[in-house]
């Protein structure tokens, strides 16, 4: 399959409705093939990331876990997430998407029998470490996908629907699931899950299109590997507040938001799931909302790297809320800390403005290793935190689950004062400084005139 799926340009129509035509002829090949069978890949990815939030009280009392062991027995899933994240970008880069998502879905369909056919703990976390492993390619494999389908002026838009439609799995996750839970037993829910898993992996192996290599050996494409990426000082601008802030909104949606409601503001099962569910239609919706606004943003000269910094105040400003107890309607923080989690529809458009497409799938998952190495750590972290506290009937104080967010908060600021500095320094200092420590590599500069006249020649080359 060309590289260049879909050809970018269009006639300019002056109506909506032409526009909208000429925009699905253009694209709905790769849409149909590519794009949708991705997105339900990601969509199980995060169903079975979040549904532990649901399962919480019942797998708490069925195994009798305290804080702490829940914590690990839902994190064990990023950890091994974040394992396989570097090695599953050089598979993407040589192998394609095509063939690694379809693999990677029957580990998890694997995962999902054994986590439902448990009754050890010890075997309960290697079914969920199994199952964070094999969906380790679902997000990074469709933002590869999409780098080689669509132009890059459309990255972000595609990103953000891409990022939309997965995180339906987080709405399936909340109320859908606690009503099939009136019906059917949590195991019989995640061994159905596993089969859609297995079939989906099947879909893809036969659906989707095999993509020409996308080796960075290409003529006239200069080879860059995992060193290039974590020596871009670009990179590290980005990586330490998109982590802080994304990760710990992965954490708190995925376990302890359930936790939250139920100690600290006493709710009751109904209300703590239909806050579950905002949640999940907030990050789902956050996720399209930036995908369209980075977009249109970007044609007024506003880079996603602003848009991102902004997200990150508002997610440090809901966070607080919930800390010192706000008089705000209890739905809207939360809401507000959700949708941060969809933060990665910028910041994988950002490594896109950074690196070429044909090591997109090492730049990702170099970012993602953060991401959900972050994700795990915090979750961990915060129960334990919490642990600290005695137990009361099941219950731990609000103290306790306060003073674990406030610790994470205070690193999140720092990240944001050095996201807001780093480029005014990086200018100023590093073409004298860095090339005289770092002689043999290239540092973050922006791209010249040259360079992009050398890349377009390169692309029409390849084409």
């Amino acid at each position: 399959m060309d590289s260049a799926f879909v050809d970018s340009r269009g006639p300019a129509k002056s109506s909506v409705l032409a526009k909208v035509t000429s925009f699905v002829s253009t694209y709905w090949k790769a849409v149909v093939s590519v794009f949708l069978p991705f997105a339900a890949g990601y969509f199980l990815s995060y169903f079975f990331r979040t549904i532990n939030a649901v399962l919480a009280a019942t797998l708490t009392k069925e195994l009798a876990l305290s804080a702490s062991d829940l914590g690990l027995m839902t994190a064990i899933y990023f950890l091994t997430f974040a394992i396989i994240q570097l090695p599953l970008g050089i598979l993407l880069d040589r192998f394609g998407p095509r063939r690694v998502q379809s693999g990677m879905l029957l580990i998890t369909a694997a995962g999902a029998a054994l986590f439902a056919g448990s009754d050890r703990f010890e075997l309960l976390i290697l079914g969920r470490a199994l199952i964070g492993l094999g969906a380790a390619g679902a997000l990074i494999g469709g933002l590869k996908a999409i780098v080689l389908c669509f132009p890059k002026e459309r990255v972000s838009l595609f990103n953000g629907c891409f990022v939309m439609l997965g995180t339906l799995g987080a709405v399936a996750a909340t109320l859908p699931a606690d009503w099939l839970l009136s019906f059917l037993s949590w195991r019989t829910l995640l061994a159905l899950a596993g089969g859609a898993t297995a079939l989906l992996a099947l879909i893809t192996f036969v659906a989707v299109p095999e993509f020409a290599s996308s080796a960075p050996e290409q003529r006239g494409v200069r080879s860059i590997g995992l060193d290039g990426i974590y020596s871009d000082l670009r990179f590290w601008r980005l990586a330490p507040l998109s982590t802080l802030c994304i990760s710990t909104a992965w954490a708190i949606q995925g376990l302890w938001a359930e936790r939250w409601l139920t100690d600290v503001d006493g709710f009751s099962r109904l209300s703590v799931v239909r806050h579950l569910f905002a949640m999940a239609v907030a990050l789902s919706a956050a996720a399209l909302l930036l995908g369209i606004g980075a977009d249109r943003m970007r044609r007024w000269g506003i880079a996603p790297r602003t848009i991102l910094g902004a997200a990150a105040l508002v997610f440090v400003s809901a966070e607080l809320v919930l800390i010192f107890d706000a008089h705000i309607h209890s739905y809207l923080p939360w809401i507000l800390v959700a949708g941060m989690g969809a933060g990665t529809v910028l910041s994988y458009s950002i490594l896109a403005e950074y690196f070429p497409k044909e090591v997109a799938g090492q730049a990702n998952a170099a970012l993602n290793v953060f991401h959900i190495g972050g994700a795990f750590a915090l979750q961990e972290f915060i129960g334990w935190v919490v642990d600290r506290w005695a137990e009361n009937g099941g219950h731990y104080p609000p103290v306790a689950y306060k003073t674990a967010l406030l610790l994470v908060v205070i690193f999140q600021v720092l990240s944001i004062a050095w996201f807001s500095q780093f480029d005014q320094k990086l200018r100023a200092i590093g073409p004298k400084v860095f090339p005289r420590l770092f002689p043999d590599l290239e540092f973050a500069r922006r791209p010249t005139r040259g360079d992009q006249t050398q890349c377009r020649s390169n692309s029409t080359d390849q084409r």
